[in-house]
């Protein structure tokens, strides 16, 4: 089954993962109509991918007949994705859904009332590579440490060969507005860390640590500098070390995700997402416990580009009525521990059941 989808927003993201794999997915879906501020977008996009319709009001795109609605624009994608619902469209956001908890539960709500999908964009939970992790995370015994390490870097080498069209950025008022409901009247460290570092980023990282490990019991520190954050989360037994440094010198992204267990240790090493089919590189390292003998493994689980295994995932709930892997439902709880790691840092208290809602 072929579904009509509309694009709402054709920025970065937009224009290097989701419109192109959008294309190439094109017995699932047909690209019905294109929505951006943005005119001059609009039509190279228009262009690009050959879409008749396009509108710069995402209300008119929810007046036409198409089957879902992929919201990719910058900011909280709560207003549009509650409309959408309310018109009977199924959803895909891009991360982060929402600004606040309270704001995901009104998109989950609109959405079990129209009986259509809601679904986050997490693609990492899609990569091949990720789900061998969680295959072989079962088999650690006592784990006793986690490390989860990100260091951001330019993302201009990135993205530079790609052809790119420049988006307009959306309301900055409105942004402040939503965090002020999320945080309250914070510090302005506090407020830029809780857009541009948790929001932005770092709910990637905890969607992700979620899929492999559950629930945390507690957030038991979390600590917000000019340049970097870090929390510390307990899951039982196990301590969960999450570290975020920006480091604008060298375009060396990385994203590590580490397990220790006595006999056996995994580490997951994600590229830069703006790079198609990189693959995310899994090493399994193992040994004798009373002589030198150890031995290290590195796999490269597939090719596959996470963000296309997404959008099939996507279509598969659509035409199913399957729950997705990263529901509505599901994305809440790392808004909710967004907003626990704010708390954290400000109150220098620890949190029991972070990402409750």
């Amino acid at each position: 089954m072929q579904l009509k989808v509309g694009v709402i927003g054709c920025g970065l993201i937009a224009q290097v993962m989701h419109l192109h794999y959008l294309r190439e997915l094109a017995e699932q879906f047909e690209i019905a109509g294109l929505c951006d501020m943005s005119e001059a977008v609009r039509e190279a996009c228009s262009r690009d991918y050959g879409v008749q319709r396009t509108c710069a009001n995402w209300r008119e795109l929810l007046e036409t007949d198409i089957d879902a609605v992929l919201v990719l624009t910058s900011g909280s994608h709560a207003p549009i994705a509650i409309a959408a619902a309310e018109a009977g469209k199924h959803v895909l956001v891009e991360k982060p859904m929402c600004f606040s908890v309270a704001e995901g539960q009104a998109m989950i709500a609109a959405a079990e009332r129209a009986g259509v999908t809601l679904m986050v964009a997490y693609n990492k939970r899609y990569d091949r590579a990720y789900i061998r992790l969680q295959d072989a995370a079962k088999g650690l015994r006592d784990l006793r440490l986690v490390r989860v390490t990100t260091l951001e870097s330019p993302l201009q080498p990135y993205v530079a060969h790609y052809r790119l069209h420049k988006a307009e950025p959306s309301s900055a008022a409105d942004n402040s507005d939503r965090i002020t409901t999320a945080i309250g009247e914070a510090d302005a460290l506090s407020r830029r860390a809780y857009h541009l570092v948790l929001l932005d980023s770092m709910v990637h990282e905890f969607n992700a640590i979620r899929g492999v490990l559950g629930e945390p019991d507690r957030l038991e520190f979390a600590d917000i500098t000019e340049h970097g954050l870090t929390a510390i989360l307990r899951f039982g037994a196990t301590q969960c070390i999450v570290a975020w440094v920006d480091l604008p010198g060298m375009a060396r992204y990385l994203m590590e995700f580490a397990f220790y267990a006595p006999d056996l240790r995994l580490t997951l090493s994600f590229p830069s997402p703006f790079l198609r089919s990189m693959p995310t590189l899994l090493a399994i390292e193992a040994g004798e416990a009373d002589g030198p003998h150890a031995w290290r493994t590195e796999e490269i689980a597939s090719y596959a580009e996470s963000f296309k295994q997404e959008l099939l995932h996507f279509h598969d709930c659509v035409t199913t009525g399957r729950v997705p892997v990263t529901s509505g439902a599901d994305a809440l709880r790392d808004i909710a521990l967004c907003q626990a790691v704010v708390a954290s840092h400000r109150s220098r208290l620890p949190r029991d059941m972070p990402t409750a809602v």
